[in-house]
C-alpha cells in the first residue's frame, strides 16, 4: 500500500496534460475496440476461430468486449485507472499471442505491444492529477 501511495504522490507532483491526454486517448481507443469487436462480425469470427482450440472461447471473447468497453470508459475519466489497466493486461497479452496462434498481422502485433507498454506505464503512473480519482480523493 505504501508503494501505491508513493507512486500517486510522485505522479501528482509530475503530472502533465500530455500524459492525461494520452490516458484519455488510450481509453477511447480501448472503448472503440470494444465497439468494433461487437459490430464487426468478420473480425469476431477470425478471433473466435483462433480460440476454438482453447476451452471457453466464447467466455474469453465476452470478457474482452466487456473489459474493453468498461475499462475504456474508466480510463477516459481516470476512475480506478489501475484496476481498469489490470483488467486490460491479459487482453493485450492475448492480442500479442494470438498473432502467433492464428494469422500473423504485423500491424496488430505492433499495436498490441505498444498498448501493453502504455498500460504498464499507466499501471505504475496511475490516473494523474486531472482525473476522477484525484477529484474524489480531494473531496474526502
Amino acid at each position: 500500500m505504501d508503494t501505491v501511495k508513493k507512486l500517486n504522490k510522485w505522479a501528482n507532483a509530475h503530472t502533465y496534460y500530455g500524459i492525461d491526454l494520452l490516458r484519455i486517448l488510450v481509453g477511447f481507443y480501448l472503448f472503440y475496440k470494444g465497439i468494433s469487436f461487437i459490430t464487426n462480425t468478420e473480425y469476431y469470427d477470425i478471433y473466435a476461430e483462433s480460440l476454438k482450440k482453447f476451452g471457453g472461447g466464447m467466455v474469453i471473447i465476452h470478457y474482452v468486449v466487456a473489459a474493453n468497453l468498461v475499462g475504456g470508459i474508466m480510463l477516459v475519466f481516470g476512475l480506478l485507472t489501475r484496476w481498469a489497466i489490470f483488467a486490460q493486461l491479459p487482453i493485450l497479452f492475448g492480442a500479442f499471442l494470438i498473432n502467433f496462434i492464428g494469422k500473423m498481422d504485423i500491424q496488430n502485433l505492433i499495436l498490441s505491444v505498444l498498448l501493453f507498454g502504455l498500460c504498464i506505464f499507466f499501471l505504475m503512473y496511475g490516473s494523474g492529477k486531472h482525473s476522477a480519482d484525484y477529484y474524489f480523493k480531494m473531496q474526502q
